[in-house]
């Protein structure tokens, strides 16, 4: 991986390959290894690159007091003017999903695709009555259970709960990739965790329908279906958007059904290349 300095964090990055960059931003308390085995699909035809946001994997702990979508997107467009990519394909899961989003929306016509897995608009994935979000913040409690039990336990009882209320096993059907993921978990400070965790939560999402970027929504049949809502939301608002499901994947749906994933990013770029 590759260091880029900015004022108040060292961003890691790594890019491979030659030709039209697809770049990829993480979930939530993950890293740049979640997009493995799409760098590994894409790096004989493509430019690949992943970056571990703030918080997260070799990036870690920056000097912000304080992290934000808007933050984490500043930093996106600073990798992206560092590596003179023009056009690229921005591929973003849950987070990254947002991180995405959020670039669209500044650049409605920058961006020559976005694929979006897990696609989510807010957290909770629901809309709440004005004024009431600040008032049910679960910050507090969050707090409470990092400092008693640490990020991973208090990741695992956010699984918990999701699982219980949905019915579902959403993160992933692979135990090879939730054991995978919630180790990533326990790499994360709970500073960190906390920082991420209202970033997600204070994520206020814009209106996309101004975007003319082709946009592709990609979630699993296990997915939360408040979710799945959300990412048929995405797809109808943005002027070019489609979705589609995986069956027999979660929410880490591009690891769930790497195969599966990467063809359906392949038809997309192809379709891209013809216009």
């Amino acid at each position: 991986m590759t260091e880029l300095s900015l004022e108040d964090a060292t961003l890691w990055y790594d890019s491979r390959g030659d030709g039209t960059p697809l770049v990829f931003v993480h979930g939530g308390w993950q890293n740049g290894r979640a997009w493995t085995p799409q760098v590994d699909r894409f790096e004989s035809t493509h430019q690949p690159v992943t970056l571990d946001v703030r918080g997260h994997g070799n990036t870690g702990a920056t000097d912000a007091d304080e992290y934000s979508i808007d933050l984490f997107t500043d930093d996106l467009e600073a990798l992206l003017d560092h590596l003179g990519l023009e056009a690229p394909v921005l591929c973003g899961l849950s987070l990254g999903s947002m991180v995405v989003q959020n670039y669209l929306d500044r650049h409605p016509d920058r961006a020559a695709g976005a694929i979006l897995g897990g696609a989510v608009r807010s957290m909770p994935p629901v809309e709440l009555p004005p004024g009431t979000k600040p008032l049910l913040s679960p910050m507090p409690a969050l707090a409470a259970s990092l400092s008693m039990s640490g990020p991973e336990a208090t990741f695992r009882s956010m699984l918990t709960s999701i699982q219980a209320v949905t019915g579902r096993r959403w993160l992933s059907i692979d135990p090879e990739v939730r054991a995978t993921t919630i180790e990533a978990v326990g790499e994360v400070s709970s500073a960190e965790y906390r920082k991420i965790f209202d970033a997600l939560y204070r994520f206020d999402p814009p209106s996309l329908t101004h975007v003319e970027t082709p946009t592709l929504v990609v979630h699993g049949d296990q997915e939360a279906p408040p979710v799945k809502r959300q990412g048929r939301e995405i797809a109808a608002e943005v002027d070019d958007g489609a979705c589609l499901e995986l069956s027999a994947s979660g929410h880490l749906v591009n690891q769930d059904r790497p195969s599966a994933f990467n063809e359906a990013a392949e038809t997309f770029l192809e379709e891209r290349a013809r216009l």
